[in-house]
């Protein structure tokens, strides 16, 4: 019985599981910087544990800016939030291992993830694989996929009411109905 088990281990060593979810979330971060894909392909099973392993280290990014020397106002200041900012750098690179990585998370997704509160992830089912009909998933940053941008590009349109009822014909019929009307006044 899993009673209590938040952990899935999908079927792996807690070294090969902690091992995978790291390349993994190396793989999504510097997916950013390529032109193409800037997404991963995996199993919605290892997607998920991907989110939990990846969300806090995102959120961890952001004081990169929260405390930047900059808003500092006095010597004081500057040096807790450098201590900080320290901090923050170290922490995500002991789950990464990874300069590169750390270096593109620091300075391409973080400005864009910043004022987000959460949720910086987004999981796409895309149906069954076939060797083994796994469920599949695409695995994305929300803040850099130009399809999902709120309120920019085309994909963007008001969507109109609808419903599963037929409509009624008043709103066609009316302009003919006038039409009608004003005849028979004219007799």
């Amino acid at each position: 019985m899993r009673h209590r088990d938040k952990i899935n281990h999908l079927g792996r060593t807690y070294g090969h599981r902690k091992s995978m979810l790291t390349n993994m979330a190396v793989s999504l971060i510097m997916s950013v910087t390529k032109d193409k894909d800037k997404r991963i392909n995996t199993t919605v099973a290892k997607a998920k544990e991907l989110r939990t392993f990846i969300e806090p280290i995102l959120t961890a990014s952001k004081a990169d800016i929260t405390y930047a020397e900059s808003k500092a106002s006095s010597d004081e200041e500057k040096v807790a939030f450098k201590i900080k900012r320290m901090a923050a750098h170290r922490f995500v690179f002991s789950k990464l291992h990874h300069k590169e990585a750390v270096k593109t998370l620091f300075q391409h997704v973080t400005p864009a993830i910043y004022d987000r509160p959460g949720g910086y992830t987004r999981i796409l089912k895309t149906g069954f694989r076939l060797g083994d009909n796994a469920k599949t998933c695409i695995m994305e940053l929300v803040d850099f996929n130009p399809d999902y941008k709120q309120g920019k590009g085309a994909s963007a349109k008001p969507a109109g009411k609808t419903t599963r009822r037929s409509r009624k014909k008043k709103a066609a019929d009316a302009p003919a109905a006038e039409a009608a009307a004003t005849e028979a006044k004219a007799e």
